[in-house]
């Protein structure tokens, strides 16, 4: 029995949109071309019916419940869907049963897919164990949790996972199109008038997810009268309405955009929180992607604070790792957390000049050769060639320090990192001074 079959043959126009349109075949489907693109593994096994166990984890409305539906639609095998919400452990022995009995009389394989995963207890995990590892069942689960925290070892080490990222706009723009064009499916039928900017900015708002994209539309349709021509004209006042957002003047491929993030990074850099956090709500409002910001921030964490605070580019990467790991709208708080702390950190942009300032010296100087006490000494005859010999090992010195010559003999006096007197670079400041008059003592001592 097939229940993704049974659900299609019993389908109706009350059914919503987002259902309606699940992809049929992996040519309907949009996005996750890591794992579905041509000739991916994934994509492979789906065409030849050569399925292992598999868990797809992801945000909501990335197409892991699509995935399954591309699966039953693809396979000879017996396909059964359970929810973890409502499904126990009885409903499990019952679907493994049939499996076992399916396997004996017609040799058939049986493919169990369990939605929200994740919501099984433990006991419930190891009733599938048994049957998932002899093969009995081919196991598909779909989970938004990581299945490293929320699915028992045993049942991860049988399984494959393939972890789903969120749509892009672009993509949400071309399931909404393909929604519009759909006639048994879809709106098709019906005589829509949409700006193509309405629909870019619902899939930026829709943050990544196709069925809040698939809702709002269908919501604004059925709830929008035809004109006098039969028209259905979609407004940005219906759009709003029907997302519950308001749309604010940001295009992420126009000046608004930049004009923004610009105005974002300034506050940063300008050591203003305030308007720092009051531009990261705005790019987080309209729907930018969190990706993208939290790369600026790190960025300006290594870009405008640097060495002042080098802290500010472990927080600022702690960010970005929230992002990827919980998604909006948690992570709005570790990233604006990031963020205040680099608006309020004291800044300079000693970095940025020592290694501009060295990339233009190579590029503008012959290469000198590496100093032959510098030269690696660790091979057959090295020490032969003068490899190494006179290296001053610094911890043999008292302060763990020793002047010693690490640049070519031409560009001794040469400086590209200079500190700053801002923040932790005071403290270096002293302690490179600190070297310099060892050095001088040293130098006194030997006269």
């Amino acid at each position: 029995m097939n229940l993704f079959e049974n659900e299609a043959k019993a389908e109706k126009n009350d059914h919503p949109l987002a259902y309606r349109m699940r992809p049929q075949s992996l040519a309907e489907f949009y996005g996750q071309a890591e794992i579905v693109g041509e000739n991916k593994l994934l994509s492979r096994a789906i065409k030849a019916d050569r399925l292992q166990s598999l868990i797809f984890y992801g945000p909501p409305g990335t197409g892991k419940t699509s995935l399954a539906q591309v699966i039953a639609n693809q396979t000879e095998a017996d396909f059964v869907k359970l929810n973890a919400v409502t499904a126990g452990v009885k409903d499990i022995r019952e679907v493994i049963k049939k499996a076992k009995s399916n396997r004996n009389l017609y040799n058939s394989k049986t493919i169990l897919f369990i939605d929200e995963i994740h919501r099984f207890n433990k006991s419930q995990q190891d009733a599938l164990l048994p049957s998932v590892e002899k093969g009995t069942i081919i196991m598909i689960g779909a989970t938004t949790e990581n299945p490293y925290f929320e699915v028992n070892s045993p049942l991860l080490s049988r399984s494959r996972i393939f972890r789903l990222e969120k749509l892009n706009s672009d993509q949400i723009v071309l399931i909404l199109k393909a929604a519009l064009k759909n006639r048994k499916r879809g709106l098709g039928k019906l005589n829509i008038e949409i700006k193509p900017k309405l629909l870019n900015f619902i899939g930026q708002l829709a943050n990544g997810d196709a069925r809040v994209a698939l809702n709002t539309l269908e919501l604004a349709v059925l709830t929008t009268p035809p004109n006098k021509k039969g028209i259905i004209k979609l407004t940005k006042t219906i759009i709003e309405e029907s997302m519950q957002k308001k749309i604010l003047n940001y295009d992420r491929s126009g000046d608004q955009h930049y004009d923004i993030v610009s105005a974002f990074i300034k506050s940063m850099r300008g050591s203003d929180p305030d308007a720092a956090i009051y531009w990261l709500a705005r790019m987080i409002v309209s729907g930018e992607d969190p990706k993208f910001i939290a790369r600026r921030v790190i960025i300006h964490a290594a870009e405008d604070v640097g060495m002042a605070d080098p802290h500010a580019l472990l927080i600022a990467e702690s960010a970005a790792r929230a992002v990827e790991q919980i998604g909006f709208p948690e992570a709005r708080i570790p990233l604006a957390e990031a963020v205040i702390y680099i608006a309020t950190a004291p800044k300079s942009n000693s970095v940025i000049k020592a290694i501009d300032s060295a990339i233009d010296y190579v590029e503008n100087n012959r290469a000198r050769s590496v100093p032959s006490h510098l030269k690696d000494n660790h091979y057959q005859g090295a020490s032969n060639l003068g490899h190494g010999i006179d290296y001053k090992y610094p911890h043999d010195y008292e302060h763990n320090y020793i002047k010693q010559n690490y640049l070519p003999e031409k560009m001794k006096k040469i400086c590209f990192y200079e500190p700053s007197e801002m923040g932790r670079e005071k403290n270096t400041t002293k302690f490179l001074n600190y070297l310099k008059n060892i050095t001088k003592s040293e130098d006194d001592s030997d006269v």
